[in-house]
């Protein structure tokens, strides 16, 4: 787990403050690699790589950026799990100098060029120079676990891991106005797009190569979900929990001692269940809790559970409003830019918990998506059956459970009922695009605190219906496109907050459940193997049963990481808010009207993200915006 960053001339010119460029990205990202930095740059000083390295693998030799004997240079940050099988294979035609997997991407390149990406299991963003033939070759790994962003300034692409590195170059700092749309629906980002104008993302899967004066950009991996119907229940889960149990060997893959993130749910705590079986060692668990705020925010006792079934220690860290006040300013910044829920606050506290005892971490992150653990799907499906019920058309293929099956699984949604009388209310039994459109927009709770003439014209639910309607995904299937479009959309933002919070301590966090075999098999299991009568994320509870105590097995009221940001809203951070949203500067943004938000702080819902979401966009503008000059100056000192 590393930083990278680096600059091209995309006419192959020198690029002016080359070195000093790269020393600034470096500098920006110290955090991500606190253990070694190396800056590497073409002796035409056309193109130059930038490196700041996490000690995993390797600890000896692996320095970066890292040159062969063929002219070939890297910069990359990730893990390729599968190093060891390549590098027996590829050392037939090549000697290896360091036991290193960055020399293994090298060696995969030289035999089989751009399409190596496609040998690689892990998680990877990487920019190869290829001195022999001219060309730039960045990749990014399936999932988009590690980021990678860029921006074009004056004819020179400048990339980094983190988009404040990207910062100090750019002249001058706009708002993306189609991104904030997209924040304001999803609190999330789709396509490339990012919030800072001229800043974009390289697409998970996906690939970018500057060769001859041009950029092209392709995705080299996809997700297509052909339902097997020829093999039983049974079948699917003996090759699941292979795939699995094959995947938290190789995520053990590491020269330092591992940890685990074990929030009480059935994911995080199979995971570290795992992890310990199979590694032998000291592996030792993280929990978050808000133990003043009553049981409803503490699930450490879950934890606990988990922990003491497979004999492992157990750190916890208590959370408070005190915490909120001092960190959420450093959340924001390590994060770049507001995303997701407020589930980012408390990962960035058991981070710099673990950070204490371990330099890597395992988490149960993609289990919701890939296997379906959403309780809005059970919203969604509840009234999909009501209609089917209605219409007779249960046998039909968007209902995977019947009216009847789904009744004993609707106490789960006990502390929805807000979500779901608001769902009710508008478009009931309208086609699946726009009724998952509807359960996911946070939008329609927004009014006139959003200056909403300020925006150019863009439709956010034409960007959604594009992703939701993939030809990737079968037409029948309500539950494969609610989660194909979560898969491709919520789970990268997680992944985001995933990588930041971690990196914002120095520790690297791995994912074994997002790993292309598993994905790809989960993608083949028929909705009613998944979701059999409303049960979520049935297959993969009954995989890895073996690995849970019976209280995880029997939970019902499993919310994520609940955080009573409302709460403290009330009472413990009410003034602090204030105190943010009411600054001469919060007063003159050219998007929202922080004074008529100021006036709502006292009516939010219980899990509303209203006021959440717009005092993250608030303390974003303040970081970057406000300070953009503080960046620009690090490029003169």
């Amino acid at each position: 787990m590393c930083g990278i960053a680096g600059a091209i001339n995309l006419g192959y010119s020198k690029v002016n403050k080359l070195k000093k460029s790269i020393e600034v990205m470096n500098q920006l990202q110290h955090h991500r690699g606190p253990d070694g930095e190396g800056i590497w740059q073409h002796s035409k000083e056309f193109i130059g790589f930038g490196h700041k390295r996490l000690a995993i693998i390797d600890l000896s030799t692996g320095h970066q950026p890292m040159s062969n004997e063929a002219g070939c240079t890297i910069t990359y940050n990730g893990e390729i799990y599968n190093y060891l099988e390549l590098r027996k294979d590829l050392s037939h035609d090549y000697s290896f100098k360091t036991n290193s997997d960055t020399e293994v991407i090298l060696a995969a390149y030289l035999k089989w060029g751009v399409d190596c990406v496609k040998h690689f299991r892990g998680m990877f963003a990487f920019a190869l120079w290829d001195e022999k033939k001219g060309r730039l070759f960045c990749a990014r790994d399936q999932f988009g676990i590690k980021p990678f962003y860029y921006t074009i300034v004056d004819g020179t692409l400048y990339f980094a891991s983190e988009m404040k590195a990207l910062l100090p170059i750019i002249p001058k700092l706009e708002i993306e106005d189609t991104a904030l749309r997209d924040y304001l629906v999803f609190q999330l980002y789709l396509g490339h797009k990012t919030p800072f104008k001229g800043v974009n993302e390289l697409k998970a899967a996906h690939h970018l190569v500057i060769e001859n004066g041009n950029l092209n950009f392709e995705r080299y991996w996809e997700v297509y979900y052909t339902q097997d119907w020829s093999h039983s229940h049974s079948y699917f889960e003996e090759k699941l929990r292979s795939l699995i149990d094959e995947s938290v060997e190789m995520h053990l893959r590491s020269d330092v001692p591992v940890g685990a993130y074990v929030s009480g749910g059935i994911d995080s705590s199979s995971i570290a269940g795992l992890a310990k079986k199979h590694t032998g060692k000291d592996v030792v668990g993280f929990v978050g809790k808000f133990a003043n705020e009553g049981d409803l925010y503490d699930e450490s006792s879950y934890a606990r559970s988990a922990c003491k079934m497979h004999g492992m220690e157990l750190h916890e860290r208590n959370i408070t409003a005190d915490d909120f006040k001092k960190n959420i300013e450093s959340v924001i910044y390590h994060l770049d830019c507001p995303i997701a829920g407020p589930g980012s606050f408390p990962q960035y506290c058991v981070s710099e918990l673990a950070s204490k005892h371990r330099k890597v971490v395992l988490g149960g992150q993609g289990g919701d998506e890939i296997f379906g653990g959403y309780t809005r799907y059970l919203v969604a499906y509840f009234e999909q059956c009501i209609k089917g019920a209605i219409d007779g058309s249960l046998g039909n293929g968007n209902y995977v459970v019947t009216y009847e099956s789904i009744i004993p699984n609707l106490q789960a949604l006990s502390n929805y009922k807000p979500m779901i009388k608001e769902f009710f209310s508008q478009g009931l039994f309208d086609p699946m695009d726009k009724r998952y459109y509807q359960l996911i927009n946070r939008a329609p709770s927004l009014g006139s605190e959003i200056n909403w003439n300020e925006f150019s014209a863009y439709s956010p639910f034409d960007s959604f219906s594009k992703i939701f309607n993939g030809t990737n995904v079968g037409k029948e299937s309500f539950f494969d496109k609610m989660t194909h479009f979560d898969f491709k959309t919520l789970l990268p933002g997680l992944l985001q907050v995933e990588d930041r919070m971690s990196m914002a301590h120095s520790i690297e966090s791995r994912v074994p459940l997002i790993e292309s075999k598993i994905v790809e098999f989960a993608a083949t299991m028929p909705a009613d193997i998944k979701f059999k009568d409303g049960t979520l994320k049935l297959i993969y509870t009954n995989t890895i049963k073996d690995m849970l105590p019976p209280d995880i097995l029997a939970r019902k009221n499993k919310m994520g990481f609940p955080v009573p940001f409302n709460q403290w809203m009330k009472h413990d951070i009410k003034d602090f808010v204030f105190d943010i949203m009411s600054s001469s500067s919060a007063k003159h943004r050219q998007y929202i009207s922080n004074e008529k938000v100021i006036d709502q702080i006292d009516n939010q819902s219980e899990f509303g993200r209203k006021i959440w979401g717009l005092l993250s966009l608030e303390i974003w503008q303040r970081e970057f915006f406000d300070n953009h000059h503080k960046f620009k100056e690090l490029l003169n000192s």
